[in-house]
């Protein structure tokens, strides 16, 4: 665990960042700055939603931020995503996550250390924009991933594997969507100035962008997935109506060879010279009357 406490003297800010906090240590902090216990507990909860609360001037914020998935690991909000929290007010902000993230650490040096950023509100908005970008390169994956199974799924080459790609894809998406929906409540909370407005306002039109693209992706694969059954049942008819046809081709023939197999002494056509060869023609002219009516209904 480490706790980083930095002052900027030039503007009388504070910045207290903690890695992996242990409950002790987060008691501590809400102590020392008057934090809400119920925002505490829910910096140890590894599942939490993200969210906004106000309470007596003092923000909290708690957002997801994407990280790569393990192979063969489920689709879950823990697998991929992590938490960052944060604790603001005028003059102190404090920052509680479990994974050290280079972006934390590149806002600190360029904006904060420089005194670029007079606010604490500015620095906030920068980090999440950095955190909502962590949304925008699995998007792009997602969607050339889709590219891909649209062009397996047009030329009709279909594999057991893809449907169940396909939903993994869609459960990605749902989820990304999801915590992008809960994030909007945050990114809405952040007020500045016109003149500092320039980092929210980027931050507002990633979300928005990234809504739109996750949305697109939602009712694309979703699109896809109809389209892959429709195939498949296709397929099924297909194979279906085939085994009909042969059905209905032998059902007629079996019938006459079945009364002719039947061990009858009084069966004139048995021992008549024309019999096997008038069998045999009329079982042909029967198939030939059902090819007929098959081609007429344009079954074949």
């Amino acid at each position: 665990m480490a706790i980083i406490k930095s002052k900027c003297p030039n503007h009388r800010l504070e910045w207290v960042d903690l890695t992996a906090p242990s409950q002790e240590e987060l008691d501590e902090i809400s102590e020392t700055y008057a934090l809400k216990r119920s925002a505490i507990t829910a910096c140890l909860q590894a599942d939490h939603l993200p969210k906004h609360e106000d309470s007596e001037g003092t923000h909290f914020i708690i957002t997801r931020l994407l990280i790569p998935r393990p192979q063969k690991q489920a689709i879950s909000i823990q697998s991929i995503s992590t938490k960052v929290a944060f604790f603001y007010r005028p003059g102190l902000l404090i920052t509680v996550h479990r994974l050290p993230h280079h972006f934390i650490e590149e806002v600190k040096t360029k904006f904060f250390d420089t005194g670029v950023f007079t606010l604490v509100e500015s620095l906030v908005a920068k980090m999440l924009w950095h955190i909502l970008h962590s949304y925008e390169s699995p998007a792009v994956h997602l969607s050339n991933e889709l590219d891909e199974f649209e062009s397996k799924v047009f030329s009709q080459n279909l594999t057991p594997e893809m449907l169940s790609e396909l939903y993994q894809i869609k459960r990605m998406s749902l989820i990304s969507k999801k915590l992008l929906l809960f994030s909007q409540e945050a990114v809405s909370s952040i007020k500045l100035h016109e003149q500092d407005g320039a980092v929210l306002q980027d931050a507002r039109d990633l979300h928005i962008k990234l809504l739109n693209i996750y949305d697109q992706i939602h009712e694309d694969v979703s699109n896809l997935v109809n389209f892959y059954l429709s195939i498949s049942a296709q397929k099924t008819n297909d194979v279906i109506k085939v085994l009909t046809i042969f059905s209905v081709f032998f059902m007629p023939l079996t019938f006459v060879v079945g009364i002719y197999g039947m061990n009858f002494e009084h069966m004139p056509e048995l021992k008549s010279s024309w019999g096997y060869p008038g069998v045999l023609a009329s079982m042909l002219l029967i198939s030939v009357l059902i090819y007929s009516w098959f081609r007429r209904k344009k079954w074949l």
